[in-house]
């Protein structure tokens, strides 16, 4: 174990449930969570509402530098604004993926996403947390899912929040994203060489939360021998 707080990452393509399972894994270890996908979100969701121009790299990297963010157990706010719906629409987590390359930007949400390691411990999702971020997490898991599996679930939780979806635009969606994520030549989409590989195609979210808390309870220290 590291003499520093202990970390769990969860990274991954999107809609692979990691934000979900990060979150209960954190409830279940009475530990903190780091969405670090939100922060780009943020990001593509300040440059939209400041008309900034995505190909102005310097300019969005200061929009990272300059968010205002609070997040809480309901939710997230930007500038003082509840934006947690706003930020999981389909267009804004679009334009994060084609910001995330940004070397700007990353090394200027580098050190915020570091500062969310306080004690007891943190669990953080996204998809560099365990190849950039927090090179020395204690656990790294890379969860992934199929493309169609995933779109499944997400096409379930637009409608549930009555936003109309179709399935096949989502899976090309899914695809072209994950190609984008897996190709850039920044911080691309790839598990940690030390990563347990995960796939939850066919698993409930309990089960790999479960599957999860399973693999950490191996990486704790064994107690000292009773004599």
């Amino acid at each position: 174990m590291s003499a520093l707080t202990p970390v769990i990452t969860i990274d991954g393509p999107t809609a692979s449930g990691k934000g979900t399972v990060a979150h209960r894994v954190a409830s279940a270890l009475g530990w903190g969570v780091l969405d670090s996908g939100a922060l780009y979100r943020l990001t593509a969701l300040s440059v939209l509402q400041h008309k900034i121009n995505p190909e102005d790299l310097q300019a969005v990297a200061r929009a990272g530098q300059q968010l205002e963010v609070s997040f809480h157990p309901k939710g997230v706010t930007l500038f003082g604004a509840e934006v947690a719906d706003l930020i999981r629409q389909e267009h804004v987590g679009n334009l994060a993926s084609r910001l995330a390359p940004n070397p700007a930007l990353r090394q200027a949400l580098l050190e915020r996403q570091r500062a969310f390691r306080v004690a007891p411990g943190l669990v953080a999702d996204g998809r560099d947390m365990g190849t950039i971020v927090f090179k020395d997490a204690e656990l790294k898991i890379f969860l992934v899912a199929d493309a169609q599996a995933r779109a499944e679930r997400r096409c379930k939780q637009l409608i549930e929040k009555g936003i109309s979806a179709n399935l096949d635009d989502l899976v090309a969606d899914m695809r072209e994203r994950d190609a984008r994520d897996i190709e850039r030549a920044v911080a691309p989409l790839i598990a940690a060489t030390d990563a347990h590989v995960v796939d939850s195609s066919q698993l409930t979210i309990e089960q790999t939360v479960q599957n999860v808390l399973d693999l950490w309870s191996r990486v704790l220290p064994t107690p000292p021998a009773k004599v």
